[in-house]
């Protein structure tokens, strides 16, 4: 039987994947009637799902597990997500821990936690209700083995404007810094139709835009491919526009760049659907580091792949992923590296530092980058992203594009154009499809969050677009 009073707190690491698979465990949790309380109040449990991507990660993982720890001793403390598929052991020897979880059958947690909870309670009575120390048990299977896609509740959250949506989990690429197909397993797609059937029920539940996500998400279907069946993201993108055609905004989360079929631009050069934004992942500007990386591609196929989306879809963003101080990265390297990512004029960048994960081919290379030198190099490349940013939003200044309004927001202080309002004026914010920030004033006190409204962008500010609601 369910513990219906008990309480269950949870933190996410990591990525969007991650933050997407918490909110359904949670939901798993509430079916079986579990209440969910904030991470900083006491709590029955408390379910962490870790990343360990970067050393970072491993730490703040730890770290929320003390935290948790220390709010409430006598919780329940369930570990879950990459860092506990890559290191349990290391995960139970910390102080408090219940119970370490991998990343396959997790639907299967919550009737773990509740056995959990009647042994402890068996042990309890049985020293007389002296408390008894349990060493954490560890559920964790070898992601290697993994072959069918792990389906988990959809939860439908309170401010229905942007929802995620998993197609695929798993990779199989194998570049020599990551750790992700050792923690995720191989590429596991979903099933187009269930895919479909999330879409639907999200759009029936009044959800503006639905973002297709997954660890190696372009390789979606690469699984299934043989014979004359090619299903991948291009097919599943098809789908997903017949067979829900009210579906206002459709964006994809991340896609390769050996991984963009002419089919996929044709689609999203004439859909009024699809969001004119895709993230490449570039990793370095430099041919050597590339080569160095397991990275399947050139400079040059990269920036050909930039130009013909371009000329296919016009104002497009193309966000990319950038790592500094691989092995071996010299001035030399990313001097060159920095010029590519400027001249290809990306429009934001996600800027990493190389991080050693041990079992990657990386982790043994010689001449490994000092701290400060990443620091130095990461710093530059997240001013450049700044002006990168700016650069892109101020050349649609003048124009009208459509807006989702997600939230209240403020606007800099610094900012030379305010436009004459009284006490009732809120700014609300909200991105066009091609991923620009932006805020307008509005003087009506309805909830606003879901609605679509044209905007005049006036002024770029900082990180976001000034504009007025036409």
């Amino acid at each position: 039987m369910a513990l219906k009073t008990k309480t269950i707190a949870a933190h996410t690491l990591g990525c969007k994947v991650n933050q997407l698979e918490t909110e359904s465990l949670l939901e798993v949790f509430r079916t079986a009637g579990y209440r969910v309380v904030n991470f900083d109040t006491p709590a029955d449990i408390y379910l962490i799902n870790t990343c360990t991507i970067t050393h970072l990660g491993d730490r703040k993982s730890r770290q929320m597990i003390r935290r948790a720890q220390r709010c409430n001793p006598e919780a329940m403390i369930v570990v879950t997500g990459c860092y506990a598929q890559r290191s349990p052991e290391a995960v139970q020897k910390i102080p408090g821990v219940s119970l370490i979880w991998g990343n396959q059958d997790r639907a299967e947690i919550v009737n773990w936690v509740e056995q959990l909870f009647a042994q402890k309670s068996a042990n309890l009575q049985v020293e007389d209700q002296t408390e008894v120390g349990l060493e954490a048990l560890i559920r964790v299977k070898d992601i290697r083995q993994a072959q069918v896609f792990e389906e988990l509740p959809l939860a439908l959250e309170r401010d229905r404007t942007r929802a995620l949506v998993k197609v695929e989990d798993g990779c199989s690429q194998f570049c020599s810094y990551c750790i992700v197909p050792y923690t995720r397993g191989p590429v596991r797609s979903r099933p187009a139709e269930r895919v479909v059937e999330e879409i639907i029920r999200l759009v029936e539940a009044g959800y503006q835009e639905v973002v297709l996500t997954g660890i190696h998400t372009s390789a979606y279907g690469k699984e299934w491919r043989y014979g004359g069946d090619t299903p991948n993201l291009a097919t599943l993108i098809q789908k997903i526009l017949e067979a829900v055609p009210a579906l206002p905004r459709l964006r994809i989360s991340s896609i390769e760049p050996t991984e963009m079929p002419e089919r996929l631009l044709e689609i999203m050069s004439q859909s009024k659907v699809i969001c004119r934004h895709l993230h490449i992942p570039l990793q370095s500007g430099d041919d050597e580091i590339l080569r160095q990386m397991r990275r399947p591609y050139t400079t040059a196929q990269y920036a050909a792949l930039i130009q013909r989306l371009r000329r296919k879809i016009s104002g497009v963003a193309v966000t990319t992923d950038i790592m500094v101080g691989f092995p071996g990265e010299t001035e030399q390297h990313f001097n060159r590296s920095f010029n590519f990512i400027y001249e290809l004029g990306f429009s934001d960048l996600h800027v990493f530092k190389y991080s050693p994960r041990q079992g990657t081919l990386a982790a043994a290379l010689p001449n490994q980058v000092a701290a400060p030198d990443k620091e130095a190099r990461s710093q530059q490349l997240i001013a450049l992203a700044h002006d990168l940013r700016q650069r892109f939003a101020a050349s649609f200044v003048g124009q009208t594009l459509e807006v989702l309004l997600e939230e209240e927001t403020t606007i800099p202080k610094e900012s030379n154009w305010l436009p004459e309002r009284d006490m009732k004026t809120a700014f609300w914010g909200g991105y066009t499809d091609n991923y620009i920030r932006v805020a307008v004033p509005v003087v009506e006190k309805a909830r606003l969050s879901g609605r679509f409204v044209p905007v005049l962008l006036v002024d770029s500010q900082a990180d976001l677009v000034l504009g007025k609601i036409i």
